[in-house]
């Protein structure tokens, strides 16, 4: 069973090469709950500039022959959008200390692998490489307990993130905005960050 899997790396401008394959996979992907996620390859495309424009950049995939299956990406905070680092800021971290971690996503099938793990190792292996990262991020969409859209056997990431050595930190929040399946109107959600610090052994 998935003989054909490929891992590849692509760092700064190398991730212009694989826009497209990372955004149809970022669409199909978050279109499940907690996301629900009703994106567009143009948004996406326009998106994920920020992964090519920044030099220290890193994007970690996973091919099923020639389709992309799985991706995690990580970027320098300095380099992430203002909505992103605000909340750094305003609780007085050193910015350009810390590591951010973006989405870690695989299509249904190619989940149970260890390729989750996989995606941490070597997003924290990149950050550790520039022996000047002293914390790393990430951050996930918080829902209402009863949403209607939420499934009867969702289990969160929550006990994978906390083995992984990450802490929920409440205090740190951002709101981002998209729009939901069936929606064509974005709208606000709470995102909270979950942070480690980055030990310079691996």
């Amino acid at each position: 069973m998935f003989k054909n899997l490929t891992l590849t790396a692509n760092r700064g401008s190398e991730i212009a090469t694989v826009v497209e394959d990372l955004g149809k996979l970022r669409i199909a992907v978050f279109r499940d709950y907690p996301y629900l996620y009703e994106g567009t390859l143009d948004y996406e495309k326009d998106y994920l500039q920020i992964y090519v424009k920044a030099p220290r950049s890193f994007l970690f995939a996973v091919y099923d022959g020639t389709e992309m299956v799985g991706a995690t990406t990580c970027i320098p905070l300095s380099d992430e959008t203002a909505d992103v680092r605000l909340p750094f800021e305003k609780a007085g971290f050193d910015i350009n200390s810390i590591f951010y971690f973006g989405e870690s996503i695989l299509l249904p099938a190619y989940r149970g692998l260890g390729l989750g793990h996989r995606f941490f190792d070597e997003r924290e292996a990149h950050a550790r490489s520039f022996g000047s990262y002293q914390m790393t991020c990430f951050c996930a969409v918080e829902r209402a307990e009863d949403h209607p859209s939420k499934p009867l056997d969702y289990r969160p990431n929550d006990v994978f993130w906390t083995k992984r050595g990450y802490q929920k930190e409440p205090a740190l929040q951002s709101t981002f905005e998209w729009p939901d399946i069936g929606q064509t109107q974005s709208t606000p959600k709470k995102m909270v960050y979950w942070c480690r610090q980055l030990n310079t052994k691996s």
